[in-house]
Parts: C-alpha cells; sequence; structure tokens
C-alpha cells in the first residue's frame, strides 16, 4: 500500500469513532425571538446541572431573529432541517413559527401566555400533542398589575394596552382586563401595533387621547425594545407597567411578573425528560408560582410620581 493511501485510511479510521459520536450525541436546538444571551447562558445552566456538557453528551443549535418576527420562520425552518431531538422557543410568534413545521419534533415552550387559550396545548396538566413546558399564565395577574400601576398614577386619564397584533396576542387582554378596569375606574385604550417600528406613533396615540399610563403586554419583542420604550415613556411622560424586571433595571418604572430567567432554567428540566424518552403530551405544563415586584425609584421621581408607602413596601426590588 502506498504511504499516501496508508495516510487516507488512517485518517479515515480516526475519524470513524468522531463521526459515531456526534451522530449519536443529542442535538438540542433553540430558537430565541431576540437576542437574549441571559435566557440561553440560564437554560446552559439547567443542563449543565443535570450532567449535560456541550460537545460532550449534547450538542445546542442556537438561532435568534433579533427582535424581527418576520425572520422566525426561515429560522425555525433551518433548525428543523438540522433534526433536533427537542426544540426550545419561548413567545407566541416564535412557538407558533416552530408548531407550523415541526411534525412530531418534541418542542419545549420556555416562556408562553395562555398555552390553552393559544392553541398551543389542550389543557395545563395534560398538554397533549408533542408540547410542553413553562406558562406565565399572565391572564391572572394583568389586573393585579393595573391595579398597582393605578395607585401609582392617582388620576391616569386613561390606560393605554399596548400590544403586538397577531395570532398569539394575548387573549385576555380582551377579558380579564376590562374587569378590572371597571372596578378600579379605569378607562383602557388598545393600542395594537404591528412591529416595534410603530412603537412610536402608538405613544403618539396615548398622548393624542391624553393617557398618563400604559399597560405593557407580555412579548419578547417588548424585552428587545426596553431602551427604546423607557425613551419613549420619558418623552411622553408615561408611566408604564411591565411583565418583566429587565425592563425596569434600564430605567422602566415597575414590572410584575415571574422570574423568566429562572423559567429558562427550568426548561433544562423538560429538555431532559423529553430526551430520556418522556412524551411531551404526557408532560403536565408548569406554572409559576412567585411573582416579583421591582420598581424604579429614579423614574418614578423623573415622572413627578410619588408613589404610595404601602406599595414600595410590597416590592421585592426597589432601583434607586
Amino acid at each position: 500500500m502506498r504511504r499516501r493511501d496508508l495516510v487516507a485510511v488512517t485518517a479515515l479510521i480516526a475519524f470513524r469513532p468522531a463521526l459515531a459520536q456526534e451522530q449519536t450525541r443529542p442535538l438540542v436546538a433553540v430558537l430565541s425571538p431576540r437576542a437574549a444571551a441571559l435566557n440561553i447562558g440560564a437554560l446552559r445552566r439547567g443542563l449543565a446541572e443535570l450532567g449535560y456538557v456541550e460537545g460532550q453528551n449534547i450538542t445546542l443549535a442556537v438561532r435568534s431573529a433579533d427582535g424581527d418576527n418576520d425572520r422566525l420562520g426561515a429560522l425555525a425552518t433551518e433548525l428543523i432541517a438540522l433534526k433536533p431531538a427537542v426544540i426550545v422557543t419561548n413567545g407566541g410568534p416564535a412557538i407558533r413559527a416552530v408548531k407550523e413545521i415541526a411534525g412530531t419534533t418534541p418542542i419545549v415552550m420556555a416562556i408562553v401566555d395562555d398555552v390553552v387559550a393559544l392553541g398551543f396545548a389542550q389543557s395545563i396538566a395534560h398538554p397533549g400533542g408533542n408540547m410542553t413546558g413553562l406558562t406565565i399564565l399572565s391572564t391572572e395577574v394583568l389586573g393585579k398589575r393595573l391595579e398597582m400601576l393605578h395607585e401609582a398614577v392617582k388620576e391616569p386619564g386613561c390606560v393605554g394596552v399596548l400590544s403586538i397584533e397577531g395570532p398569539s396576542t394575548e387573549p385576555a387582554a380582551a377579558h380579564e382586563l376590562p374587569a378590572a378596569a371597571q372596578a378600579f375606574g379605569v378607562t383602557l385604550v388598545p393600542i395594537p401595533i404591528r412591529n416595534l417600528g410603530e412603537l412610536s406613533s402608538g405613544f403618539d396615540e396615548l398622548t393624542r387621547r391624553h393617557c398618563r399610563a400604559v399597560l405593557v403586554m407580555s412579548d419578547p419583542l417588548f424585552v428587545a425594545a426596553s431602551r427604546q420604550l423607557v425613551e419613549l415613556t420619558a418623552r411622553h411622560h408615561i408611566a408604564a407597567s411591565y411583565d418583566n424586571k429587565l425592563i425596569v433595571r434600564v430605567g422602566g418604572l415597575m414590572s410584575y411578573g415571574p422570574d423568566t430567567i429562572g423559567m429558562f432554567r427550568r426548561s433544562a428540566f423538560y429538555v431532559d425528560k423529553i430526551l430520556h424518552g418522556a412524551a411531551p403530551a404526557d408532560l403536565p405544563i408548569e406554572q409559576p408560582t412567585n411573582f416579583e415586584l421591582v420598581i424604579n425609584l429614579n423614574t418614578a421621581k423623573a415622572l413627578g410620581l410619588t408613589l404610595p408607602q404601602s406599595l414600595l413596601a410590597r416590592a421585592d426590588e426597589v432601583v434607586e
């Protein structure tokens, strides 16, 4: 055998074990609606705690739409083509994009609103199909968010409800919120936008309607637009309530919601169960039990708000 042929055969023999290892190592695909290093990092920590080491016994393929929902379909197709053992994603639009093409590929929903109302599961206890994970179920806290916003702004004039239009728009906005608004004597003004490019015109409408407060619905795109939201609320002198504390830490007024970073970490539990043979249909969807109130005092001062001590005393975190 010529030396060149011997080298080629030796290389092929050495390559085969590596190839076999790559083929048997499960691939976990992750589709993120926005650049979310904290969320992806939390998922990696959760997997590491369960004994998974990237490059050794698991492979991660991560794609981000960088806040552009129009890219979700193409990215979902790209990830499904890799034939992952399971795909992790969050937010209604991203989940729907994956659901439409995943076939039987298991889907773990790291963060999502009312999964039943959105058509992603038959029930919390028995999801059915190929999807499971964690739900914010913010329908149960919307009234609480409105109540605390009303405490912060005694005479709001009206309260805007800012949401992203689409099939994944939060259903509760049409049900729980009007009942809560009536109880507090508040007039709601829906501000649906199609994309982040319409944020500025949405705030122009709030100002035209003389609204001094806005309730920002749960959507990954709003977290991606944190600084833009903070700038717009300051410019229009509007108090805003969010569901994600990350926005408050960069200048938002207040938030009330679950620990979304912790939810991503917990999603690793579902990945592990599925990799060990569990069917998503048989894995009950989890609901958060702890909700955090975070208030930014600097922002309150800039808006000319004197927050009642009863509200401050309930805060889990006060940014000063």
